[in-house]
């Protein structure tokens, strides 16, 4: 592990991924506690964005210099799952586009393919976090950036945001793409032989979507 990974200390954080990680959590627990983990992990993840205090406000009393982001943000959901980690972002950044990208994970090579791809022709982001709740083999991961960068977004402005990593998942990706920061709830030891982290949370595109059989 590296000093790019950021593994939350906060015991809400630790908490509220406990009950996640609860089997019996309905659908709609499920989105709650995705959306309130997205929130609080995401509060850490964008604590080094750049500001600019140039522009003068009034307060019922005076004037006074405000803070402003001074880098446009998008939002980079991995279909579908990723869509868990929105609402919480959203909150942090109302105005910031999402871009949609769809990749599944072939069951016998675990390898990602890409299906869905709604990144404009031009950048229109100088910061892009990328929303998964799970890194598992690391993959999906890499092949995500991979394609922010070729899109036209520097490295050390991709910054990845889960709930769970697998250690095998993590290094893979920082093996891959060692500026990218990433951010995460917790990270498990084990990832098993069908790409799944034990004890992970268990599917969570099925768990959020009610789409379990």
């Amino acid at each position: 592990m590296t000093a790019t990974l950021h593994i939350s200390q906060h015991p809400i954080v630790a908490v509220k991924l406990a009950q996640l990680r609860e089997a019996k959590q309905n659908s709609k627990a499920v989105r709650e506690l995705m959306r309130e983990l997205s929130l609080l992990v995401g509060y850490e993840a964008t604590a080094d964005i750049s500001v600019s205090t140039d522009n003068a406000y009034s307060s019922p009393y005076e004037q006074f210099q405000g803070a402003e982001l001074s880098q446009r943000v998008a939002l980079v959901p991995i279909l579908r799952s990723g869509l868990g980690l929105v609402d919480g972002f959203l909150t942090l950044f109302p105005e910031a586009p999402v871009l949609h990208l769809g990749l599944y994970r072939e069951k016998v090579s675990l390898q990602p393919v890409e299906y869905y791809n709604k990144l404009p022709q031009t950048p229109n982001a100088d910061v892009c976090y990328v929303l998964d709740p799970v890194i598992a083999t690391g993959n999906t991961a890499v092949a995500t950036v991979n394609i922010l960068k070729e899109w036209g977004v520097a490295g050390e402005n991709i910054k990845f945001v889960g709930v769970l990593g697998s250690k095998a998942g993590i290094v893979q990706l920082q093996e891959e793409h060692p500026e990218i920061h990433v951010y995460v709830a917790a990270v498990d030891d084990t990832l098993d032989d069908h790409g799944y982290i034990r004890p992970g949370l268990g599917d969570s595109g099925d768990r959020l979507w009610n789409t379990a059989v």
